[in-house]
């Protein structure tokens, strides 16, 4: 069973539990807790709330058809149990979003972190500027494979949610208990928008990147820029019910602005009070911590362990993701087989491995797949299942965690995957057709990461790297 429960007792009689399913909700469990007894008799499933009972029916459907005499209890150790989906950099129609969806709340899974705009693509309308999909949400070519390459494909790709759409994926997402978190990246990862409205940059005029990595191209900031991203963030809260509306702020350039760091500082501030007066708050990447975060942020800790630690330091809440333990578009093994190897290797282990640190201001973890190399939904089911699977057990169960044991479940969980029709990477390793050879990787060092990153957070720690 992905990811284990609690606690589990096997009950002494018959090996098979009766067919009928009685449930209720009991509010003196935890809210997405459950307990799960199967006996002869029948099934009966209490939950904490709804959700409880959800994850209770996700337990049954992982034992199969012929239920053992069991009895489960069982609650999740973290609140926000997420990924990451990047639909700028490959645009995923909407059905391949329910789909993904449905993956993630089987593996109880709870908050799905849409990247919805970025350099590369941006993917919702925004009432009053049309151009932002007319224009902003198509590239005239996509890049193949690691950016040192150089190579395209010569192909316009592009696509857009309406909001209609937007509502639909949050709907369905909520009858799965997931909550579904917006992000639009800003004031940096801008290329798109200002291509589709100029007035928006600092002289640029020119189409959207085509290119992986960062463009130096951001939004200027004045007074008529802070209004779009105003408007843009109340489509967002008119949309997205979730609490926290992620507004980035990661990997923005500064050579466009008549200033330095601290003029991104005080756009946060200003972003961030007029969510407040929506009822909403922050969520920022942990380069919002520079310069100091708006009170009531929620960090997204991604360049290692150190900003984590900063953040709680200053009193935030965190939400975990280091790259080199939860980026699940990092390369799975270093068999030259592996689709566009990039990033430092990240193996089933190494996920199963990763615990966040130890505090109240911990929310959970996230996993993040960024799709720049990941032009389907095939392709990133190959790239999340099963480490996704082993995420799903560090977010849900206890800290003490025995790999072998995870392993040894597996194989089993595999077969309900296969069933669903998943396309998982298999444990033996990547198939012929698995491979990219026109779209080639740039797999990195390990210990060469770790140095970047540290220095890369000097300014966090506040002292030279």
């Amino acid at each position: 069973m992905i990811p284990k429960p609690s606690s589990v007792r096997v009950t002494p009689g018959p090996a098979r539990a009766g067919d009928s399913v009685r449930t209720r909700i009991d509010p003196g469990l935890h809210p997405e807790g459950y307990v799960l007894s199967c006996t002869p008799d029948g099934i009966d499933l209490v939950g904490g709330s709804e959700a409880g009972v959800f994850y209770g029916r996700q337990t049954l459907l992982q034992l199969g058809p012929d239920v053992p005499c069991v009895r489960v209890e069982d609650a999740p150790r973290f609140a926000w149990r997420g990924v990451l989906l990047d639909v700028a950099r490959h645009f995923m129609p909407v059905p391949d979003v329910l789909r993904f969806v449905d993956l993630i709340a089987f593996h109880r899974l709870n908050v799905l972190h849409l990247h919805l705009t970025d350099d590369q693509g941006w993917r919702i309308e925004v009432p009053g500027w049309p151009r932002l999909t007319s224009v902003g949400a198509w590239r005239s070519s996509t890049m193949l494979g690691s950016r040192i390459h150089d190579r395209y494909d010569d192909r316009p790709h592009g696509g857009f949610y309406t909001t209609a759409d937007l509502r639909r994926i949050v709907a369905y997402a909520a009858e799965r208990h997931v909550t579904v978190v917006p992000e639009v990246d800003m004031p940096g990862h801008m290329q798109a928008a200002v291509a589709a409205y100029p007035e928006l940059g600092n002289g640029f005029d020119g189409p959207v990147r085509t290119a992986w990595g960062i463009s130096r191209h951001v939004l200027n900031l004045s007074e008529a820029t802070l209004g779009f991203c105003r408007r843009v963030l109340d489509h967002l809260c008119d949309v997205f019910p979730s609490e926290v509306i992620g507004i980035g702020g990661d990997e923005c350039p500064t050579d466009e602005w008549p200033g330095g760091r601290e003029l991104q500082a005080d756009f946060t501030t200003r972003m961030a009070a007029h969510l407040a007066g929506r009822g909403r708050r922050v969520l920022g990447w942990d380069e919002i911590l520079a310069g100091g975060a708006p009170d009531g942020s929620v960090i997204a800790a991604w360049r290692g362990t150190d900003p984590a630690t900063v953040a709680i330091r200053a009193g935030h809440q965190v939400v975990c993701c280091p790259d080199v333990h939860l980026y699940l578009d990092y390369r799975q093994s270093d068999d030259p087989g592996e689709p566009t190897p990039v990033g430092t290797l990240l193996t089933l282990e190494d996920v199963h491995a990763y615990e966040p640190p130890a505090s109240a201001l911990v929310l959970g973890a996230q996993a993040n797949i960024w799709t720049e190399h990941m032009e389907s939904l095939r392709r990133v089911e190959y790239m999340a299942f099963p480490r996704l699977c082993a995420f799903a057990e560090v977010v849900w169960g206890p800290a003490e965690r025995d790999f072998a044991d995870f392993a040894a479940r597996l194989p089993r969980h595999l077969e309900l995957l296969d069933a669903l029709g998943v396309n998982y990477r298999p444990l033996t390793g990547p198939r012929p057709e698995d491979a990219r050879p026109d779209a080639p990787g740039h797999p990195r060092d390990l210990a060469d990461r770790l140095a970047e990153l540290h220095e890369m957070t000097a300014d966090l720690r506040g002292g030279p790297a």
